[in-house]
C-alpha cells in the first residue's frame, strides 16, 4: 500500500489526504516532524518537505500538485475532468488555493523563525494583500460544488481549513459566501472532513 508522509496542520497534506480518500486510493498516512528531518522523509524528498507519497515500488512523489496528478492517473481520472477546458479550470483553482497557502505559510514562518523585533511587517503585509485579493475573488464567485468534485475544490477546502486553524477571525469578515461554501462542502462530503488541517 502506498504511504503518504504528512503533518496534520499542513494544508498541502490535507489536500492530498482528501484527494486520496475522494479518489478511492488506499493509502497509509504517516505523520512526520519536518523539523526533526527524519531519515524516511529526507530519503524520499531531499528538500525535507511534505507531503510525500511513497509508492509500492518505492518511487517518491513530492509536491502536493504532483501527488494529486499521480492520484488522478492511478484512480482513472477521479480528480480532474477529461475535458481540457474543465481540467484547466480545476488545475487553476488548485494552483490558486495552493498559492494562498504559500502566502499564509510565509506569514507563519516569518513569525515562527524570527524574534519579534526582526519580523518584517512590510513583507507580511504584502503576503496578506495577496491572500485578501484571492479570497475576495473566490468569495465573489465561489466554485460550484457538483456531485463530482475535482482536486481544485478539494484544495480550496484544505486552504479554508488552514485559514480557520491559523488565522481565525482574520479572514472571514465580508467573505460569508466562502464560509458557507466550506460548510456546504463538509455537508456534501462528510467523509473528507477528518482530513481538514488540524493542530
Amino acid at each position: 500500500m502506498p504511504k503518504v508522509l504528512y503533518s496534520p496542520p499542513s494544508p498541502y497534506s490535507a489536500k492530498v489526504r482528501m484527494a486520496a480518500a475522494y479518489a478511492g486510493v488506499a493509502v497509509e498516512f504517516v505523520t512526520v516532524d519536518t523539523n526533526a528531518e527524519p531519515v524516511e522523509l529526507i530519503g524520499a524528498n531531499p528538500l525535507g518537505k511534505i507531503p510525500v507519497l511513497i509508492a509500492d515500488d518505492g518511487q517518491a512523489v513530492y509536491d502536493s500538485r504532483a501527488i494529486t496528478q499521480y492520484l488522478n492517473r492511478i484512480s482513472g481520472n477521479r480528480l480532474f475532468p477529461r475535458n481540457p477546458e474543465k481540467r484547466t479550470e480545476a488545475e487553476g483553482l488548485e494552483a490558486l488555493a495552493d498559492g494562498i497557502c504559500d502566502c499564509l505559510l510565509a506569514h507563519v514562518y516569518e513569525r515562527r523563525s524570527r524574534p519579534e523585533e526582526k519580523v518584517h511587517q512590510p513583507w507580511l503585509d504584502k503576503q496578506w494583500s495577496k491572500v485578501s485579493r484571492a479570497l475576495d475573488q473566490l468569495n465573489a464567485a465561489p466554485p460550484k460544488l457538483p456531485k463530482k468534485i475535482t482536486a481544485g475544490q478539494i484544495a480550496l477546502r484544505a486552504t479554508l481549513g488552514y485559514l480557520a486553524l491559523r488565522f481565525p477571525g482574520q479572514w472571514e469578515r465580508g467573505r460569508g459566501k466562502l464560509k458557507r461554501w466550506a460548510d456546504r462542502f463538509d455537508q456534501k462530503f462528510p467523509e473528507l472532513a477528518p482530513f481538514v488541517p488540524s493542530a
